[in-house]
């Protein structure tokens, strides 16, 4: 594993790619001119010690100018690597031919069939299925194939004109450059078959997977916004219907009434709630836009608390609520406005169900000391077992001004958040809802 890291940043130091450019063609490109870098260094330090063994002739000018011929290559790549336009499969297609070019001149001044080099053909096919599409990798096998036939028959030709070797041994040499060529040629269908269906598969599964990651994120983004309207739809309501009750009443009252002292008092509590209701609107606006710098912030847990109690006592003045605050107040949560919207619609299902009195209690989860449990508790009729058994899914309620998505929608926004959200008949009657909610760590973000 170490050593792969090693070759990756050695990739990265030797030919940068520019930053936010991920196209396969392009590490395909950066990969392959490492690739040539290292074969080319392997090659001069193997000829190099071929030298030291006495009557070996090594064309000297030759190699020197194809490794300058090599060299400027590889710079060209570097360069191209360095330009802003997108790296075809034909322009990487040329690139690994560049390197076909470079091995046939090769093995024409070096002993062509029987130069070990010959195999790179393989390598470079194996690249090819790869990273390119079929049609690709079908003609580099056949031009692969073409080229090794090429040099075994050169070779062949070139045998039986050597007078020096016997007939017996003459056969068995030939006979082992054929089965050279026979296993290439097998190796490169191999390759060109399984290799490339692997490439294909893997290929369409990474498209696959950030398909999924892109509507998981789109989808999450969408339930956000869901549970937030929802909230502001409950925000909106008892705003509203306090407007309507008001002016039902300023319109029954006489022009020389509405001189009153009272009447300011009525006007002054309808600014008070279409305030209320401007400000959960464009709450809403925010956070679809992203441009809410408290979208998501980091506050205490009494904060929290004293959030979600103003919000209740002034919208449902006449329910009796009562909350309590067992665990650390300056225990620290993340909060965003879906999630304090998810924790009051859970209270207010509570108080539309409640007789009498609904209990909300904040302590620590006696399960998990990392969480925070958060119990509202009603003393109403309770959850049908036919709603219970559906708790979580969407369109389910009992009541008929109600589309059902309240408690589907705060389910989301918990999860999102890393919580959960559990929902009890108790013996005693009435429903006892439970949310857990994950502690900030202090000293993490």
């Amino acid at each position: 594993m170490r050593q792969i890291l090693g070759l990756n940043r050695l990739a990265a130091w030797l030919i940068p790619v520019q930053s936010g450019d991920t196209s396969l063609t392009r590490q395909g490109l950066q990969r392959l001119l490492l690739l040539r870098a290292f074969v080319t260094g392997a090659s001069c330090a193997g000829l190099l010690a071929l030298m030291l063994f006495p009557g070996l002739e090594v064309p000297g000018v030759f190699i020197a100018v194809l490794v300058a011929a090599i060299v400027v290559s590889i710079l060209f790549g570097y360069w191209r690597l360095n330009l802003p336009r997108p790296i075809g499969n034909a322009e990487l297609f040329l690139h690994i031919l560049v390197d076909v070019v470079f091995l046939v001149l090769l093995l024409l001044n070096t002993g062509g069939v029987g130069n070990p080099l010959i195999s790179y053909l393989l390598v470079l096919l194996a690249v090819t299925a790869t990273l390119l599409p079929r049609a690709f990798v079908n003609s580099f096998a056949v031009c692969s194939i073409l080229i090794y036939t090429f040099f075994l028959l050169l070779d062949l030709l070139a045998e039986q004109n050597m007078p020096g070797m016997s007939g017996n041994a003459q056969d068995m040499f030939e006979l082992h450059l054929v089965g050279m060529w026979v296993i290439f040629v097998v190796s490169a269908i191999l390759i060109t078959v399984f290799i490339s269906a692997m490439a294909i598969a893997v290929r369409e599964r990474e498209h696959h997977l950030a398909e999924a990651r892109e509507n998981e994120l789109r989808n999450e983004q969408l339930v956000a916004i869901g549970t937030l309207a929802a909230g502001t739809a409950h925000a909106l309501g008892t705003p509203l219907s306090t407007m309507a009750v008001i002016l039902n009443d300023l319109d029954d009252i006489d022009r020389e009434e509405l001189k009153g002292e009272s009447v300011k008092q009525e006007i002054g509590l309808l600014r008070e709630q279409v305030g209320r209701c401007k400000h959960s609107i464009n709450q809403l606006i925010r956070y679809y836009h992203k441009d809410d710098p408290s979208a998501r912030e980091q506050v205490t847990l009494a904060r929290f608390a004293a959030d979600i109690q103003d919000y209740i006592l002034n919208v449902h003045p006449a329910a009796r609520v009562e909350f309590s605050l067992a665990a650390e107040p300056e225990t620290p949560l993340d909060v965003e406005p879906s999630l304090r919207h998810a924790v009051i619609n859970i209270i207010e299902n509570g108080i539309k169900a409640a007789r009498k009195t609904v209990n909300v209690d904040y302590a620590p989860d006696p399960e998990e000391a990392r969480n925070l449990l958060i119990s509202v508790a009603d003393d109403g009729p309770g959850i049908p077992e036919e709603v219970l058994e559906r708790i979580g899914e969407p369109f389910v309620s009992r009541r008929k001004d109600s589309m059902g998505l309240g408690i589907f929608l705060a389910n989301a926004a918990l999860r999102r958040a890393g919580g959960s959200i559990e929902m009890f008949n108790r013996q005693a009657g009435g429903a006892l809802t439970l949310i857990r909610l994950p502690l900030t760590n202090e000293t993490g973000s």
